[in-house]
C-alpha cells in the first residue's frame, strides 16, 4: 500500500517505510501526541474500567503509538481505534488514521467500510453515554451524537480523499513531463541524426557533381594531351589545333568549377531531397548545396558527344521520340550526367572503340544507354587513373529519382550502361 507524500525530491535516502525523513518526524510527532492523549485517557478508562491506573495507562500509550505504523499499515491503525472507541480513547488516533487510509491506495470499498464502521462506532459510545443524562431530550442526544460521529469520521476522510486525488494528479502530471522529456530528447536526437544524415547526403551530391564535371573535361584534355604530344612534330597544325582543344577545354573545366564553388558559397538553404524513410523527422535544410537549375539539359548531349568526337573517339548518337513536354531539371540534368560519365568511362577504359548513345523518349519515362565495343588494341591507352566512384555515381544518381540503372559487359566485349528515368522525378 502507497502512503501519502510519496513525491520526488527525497531528502536522503528513505528509512524503514518512510520515504523522506521528513515523514519520520512527521509521523514521530503524531505518534506521540497520540500516546500523550491516550496515556491521559487511559487514567479514566483504568477507573471505569476496574484496573490498576499505570496499567491503563501503558495501555493507552500503546494504542496511540500505533500512528507510527500509519504508512505502513493504514487499515491496521483504522481498526485500532474503532476498536479503542468504547473506552472514550484515541480521538487524534482515529482522525489520522482515517485520513491516512482515505489518502492511501487503498481501495474505495474498504475505506467506505472502515468509515461506516467508525461512524457507527462514535455515534453508538456518544449516544450510549449521553443517553444517561437525565437533562437532555431523546432528540438532542440523537442529533448531538450524529454530529460528533460526523464531525470525528467525515472530515479527515473527505480531506484525505482530496489529498490523494491531488497526489495521483501531481504523479500523473510528473510522469507526463517525464515522458514529455524523454520523447523531446529522443526527437532532438532523431534531429540531430537526421541532420547529420542530410549533411552526408549533401556532401556526397556535391561529390558527384564535382567528380561529373571534373572527371570529363579532364579525361579530354588527357586525350588532347597525348593527341598532341604524337603529332606535334609531324603536323604542327594539327598540333595547334589540338592545343587550342585543351586550353578550351581547360577554360570550361575552370568556368564550371567557379560557378560550382559560388553556389557553396551562397547564404540560402536549399532544400535536400528526403527518402521516404527518413520523412518522419523535421525536414532539414542546408546551406551551400549547388541548385539542379544551373546544371546541364537534355539539350546539350549533342555538343557533349561533339567534344567526344573531337577528342577522336567514334560516337554514334541515336534519340528515339521526342520529349512531349520539358522535364523536371532533375531528370535532364541527371540524363545529362549519366551520358557525360559514360562517354568518360570510355575515354579510361575504351580506347579506340566505337560508342552508340541512345536517347528515347517515351510515355512517362525517359531512357538512355551509352555502349561501347571492344578496345582498338592499336590505340594508345590514355593513361586516365579511375577511382571507382563513376558507376556508383550514377546509379545513385538514377535511383535516387526512383529510375531503373543496369551496367555491364556486354556479349561482344564491350560495356553498356543503362538508365530509364520517370519524367515526373523531382518535378
Amino acid at each position: 500500500m502507497t502512503g501519502t507524500g510519496d513525491v520526488e525530491g527525497r531528502a536522503g535516502p528513505p528509512v524503514w517505510w518512510w520515504g523522506r525523513r521528513r515523514d519520520v518526524v512527521v509521523d514521530v510527532a503524531l505518534g506521540v501526541a497520540s500516546a500523550v492523549e491516550c496515556g491521559f485517557e487511559g487514567v479514566s478508562f483504568a477507573h471505569e474500567a476496574g484496573v490498576p491506573t499505570a496499567a491503563g495507562v501503558l495501555f493507552g500509550v500503546m494504542v496511540g503509538a500505533t500512528l507510527l505504523v500509519r504508512r505502513r499499515w493504514p487499515v491496521a491503525v483504522v481498526l485500532v481505534g474503532i476498536g479503542v472507541t468504547p473506552a472514550v480513547m484515541g480521538f487524534l488516533l482515529g482522525v489520522v488514521g482515517l485520513y491516512t487510509v482515505a489518502s492511501s491506495e487503498v481501495p474505495r470499498r474498504i475505506t467506505a467500510t472502515l468509515t461506516s464502521m467508525a461512524l457507527a462506532a462514535t455515534f453508538a459510545v456518544m449516544y450510549l453515554r449521553t443517553s444517561g443524562d437525565t437533562e437532555a431530550g431523546r432528540t438532542f442526544v440523537l442529533m448531538l451524537s450524529v454530529f460528533v460521529a460526523v464531525a470525528l469520521t467525515v472530515p479527515p476522510v473527505l480531506l484525505g480523499l482530496y489529498m490523494g486525488a491531488r497526489r495521483r494528479l501531481m504523479e500523473s502530471l510528473r510522469e507526463r513531463a517525464d515522458s514529455l522529456e524523454r520523447e523531446l530528447s529522443l526527437l532532438a536526437d532523431r534531429a540531430e541524426e537526421r541532420a547529420e544524415w542530410a549533411r552526408t547526403e549533401e556532401r556526397t551530391r556535391i561529390a558527384r557533381e564535382m567528380h561529373d564535371v571534373v572527371a570529363h573535361r579532364v579525361s579530354l584534355m588527357v586525350v588532347h594531351a597525348a593527341a598532341l604530344e604524337a603529332v606535334a612534330a609531324k603536323d604542327p597544325v594539327r598540333a595547334a589545333k589540338n592545343a587550342a582543344l585543351v586550353g578550351d577545354m581547360g577554360r570550361q573545366a575552370l568556368t564550371e568549377l567557379r560557378e560550382m564553388l559560388g553556389v557553396l558559397r551562397r547564404e540560402e538553404p536549399v532544400r535536400v531531397a528526403v527518402p521516404a524513410a527518413a520523412a518522419a523527422a523535421v525536414p532539414v535544410a542546408l546551406v551551400g548545396g549547388p541548385g539542379v537549375e544551373d546544371g546541364p539539359s537534355l539539350c546539350e548531349l549533342e555538343a557533349l558527344v561533339g567534344q567526344s568526337r573531337v577528342a577522336g573517339m567514334v560516337v554514334e548518337m541515336v534519340v528515339h521520340g521526342e520529349a512531349v513536354s520539358a522535364y523536371a531539371a532533375e531528370v535532364e540534368q541527371t540524363a545529362y550526367r549519366v551520358v557525360q560519365e559514360a562517354l568518360t568511362n570510355c575515354h579510361k577504359h575504351a580506347p579506340g572503340a566505337r560508342v552508340v548513345v541512345r536517347l528515347a523518349h517515351r510515355e512517362g519515362e525517359v531512357a538512355m544507354q551509352v555502349e561501347n565495343g571492344p578496345c582498338d588494341a592499336q590505340a594508345p591507352e590514355p593513361g586516365l587513373p579511375s577511382g571507382g566512384n563513376g558507376l556508383v555515381g550514377m546509379r545513385e544518381r538514377v535511383l535516387g529519382l526512383g529510375g531503373v540503372f543496369v551496367s555491364g559487359p556486354t556479349d561482344g566485349g564491350g560495356f553498356k550502361v543503362s538508365a530509364v528515368l520517370p519524367v515526373g522525378a523531382g518535378g
